[in-house]
């Protein structure tokens, strides 16, 4: 089983009423006979209101897919993250992991019926098409996908490699919805990219966690070691619209920049039951200052990664505050090859003991990266995890401090490339300015 840290990355990707299953159950040795009974009841009438559907129904009804859907619609009242999948989006989801896939190359979730964009992959057809975090889409080559589940609408955006899909989509600030043509590809991410800013600043984009983001990330740190030489000013690490990944990768690409003590921990549904996992691999770029860019789309594994080292005092964080799924899902593998269950196993806490689940991360320096109008403000507030339905609270008692119109934000007529990296690059001048001087009066 594999531990993931991500919502639904769109890719290339008889039942007989006797099958109900109800002799196959596995207790937990905790279950009353009551409560056993109380199932069994449910089952029979669930197994009768399947019959009636089958028999009286005006219309034929496919059976496999009607208990399909049961199936996702009991997983989705427990919360965002937690769903079935079939046999060939199980295989999907293999290759996503894996590094290539085909596809559109958008991390969506479910939004009060429409499909949500969480944040488009880089170099993928929605980032060039301009796809952005919040985007809904309303419709797939004109047909309307509001209401279907989240596993119906990726299928439709799945197709041949090469051929075109027109998807619909309601943005904020947006009088009307638009369509926008996207055309099908293979996925490639390079999960990490780097370069030098200014002669003597570090620059690494993290994009996503799958299997290759720590070789990716040890070969860039390398690069950038012998292109800045012995005296960088500092390293940026850019973790913007990174919708998460595998947790393995999170605690890897954590412990490059820590030399010891916890990244993250996991608790389950039993408090005892606690996993801690500690750096391991040594530090890069030791004492030399380090800003993370994080935004409404930064979640799960981005969340872990920024806020070990904000607890660590290892970096500053600049930018939005993230997007907050502080949850662990688990894939288990279902027996006769009927795909997997994707189930929420636990959450996880950053090294303070802190739960990011539906708050998300807080940045040191809250910096916007448009001029934001009131309208978009409104829209920003109601993009985060706590505002997917039945998402889990959080357990501490925290709530997700409301998001304001930022102090820092570029003007209206601002006409630079990148107004956050802008600011990161000053606040690590600052920082080195500082040092500098103090080592001076020393």
């Amino acid at each position: 089983m594999r531990s993931w840290l991500m919502s639904t990355v769109v890719g290339a990707a008889a039942l007989g009423f006797t099958a109900v299953g109800v002799t196959s159950l596995a207790w937990s040795a905790n279950s009353t006979n009551s409560e056993r009974e109380e199932v069994y009841q449910q089952l029979d009438l669930f197994a009768e209101i399947l019959a009636r559907v089958d028999t009286e129904y005006v219309i034929d009804v496919d059976q496999s897919d009607a208990m399909e859907n049961a199936i996702n619609g009991m997983l989705a009242s427990l919360d965002p993250h937690s769903s079935y999948l079939p046999a060939s989006a199980y295989e999907d989801m293999q290759e996503q992991t894996s590094g290539e896939y085909g596809g559109l190359g958008i991390e969506v979730s479910s939004f009060e019926g429409y499909v949500k964009i969480v944040s488009p992959i880089d170099d993928s057809p929605a980032a060039r098409a301009d796809l952005r975090s919040g985007d809904l889409i309303s419709a797939i080559d004109g047909v309307s996908i509001v209401g279907k589940t989240l596993e119906d609408a990726i299928s439709g955006m799945r197709g041949e490699v090469g051929t075109d899909i027109v998807i619909t989509v309601i943005r904020a600030g947006e009088d009307e919805p638009f369509d926008v043509t996207l055309t099908r590809e293979i996925i490639r991410p390079k999960s990490v990219v780097h370069e030098v800013m200014e002669e003597d600043i570090g620059y690494v984009r993290i994009s996503a966690f799958n299997e290759r983001t720590t070789e990716l990330l040890a070969e860039s740190l390398s690069a950038l070691e012998t292109e800045l030489g012995n005296h960088p000013a500092g390293l940026i690490l850019d973790l913007r619209n990174n919708p998460g990944g595998l947790l393995d990768q999170a605690i890897s690409v954590s412990s490059m920049f820590l030399d010891s003590g916890e990244v993250v921990s996991t608790r389950g549904r039993d408090p005892r039951d606690i996993q801690r996992y500690n750096a391991t691999r040594g530090e890069r770029f030791a004492e030399v200052p380090i800003m993370v860019l994080i935004n409404g789309g930064s979640a799960s594994a981005a969340e872990i990664v920024a806020g070990a080292l904000q607890d660590m005092e290892r970096a500053q964080i600049l930018g939005m505050t993230s997007f907050g799924k502080g949850s662990v899902q688990t894939v288990i593998p279902l027996s006769a090859q009927r795909g997997a269950l994707r189930l929420t196993t636990a959450r996880y806490y950053t090294p303070s003991g802190r739960s990011i689940q539906a708050t998300g991360i807080e940045p040191d320096f809250e910096v916007a990266q448009y001029h934001i109008t009131e309208d978009q403000l409104e829209d920003m507030r109601r993009f985060s995890e706590a505002d997917l339905p039945n998402a889990l609270d959080n357990d501490s008692g925290s709530e997700r401090v409301e998001i304001h119109m930022p102090a820092d934000m570029p003007a209206e007529d601002y006409e630079g490339e990148d107004y956050q990296l802008e600011r990161a690059i000053e606040q690590l001048r600052t920082i080195t300015l500082s040092s500098v001087d103090h080592a001076t009066s020393g």
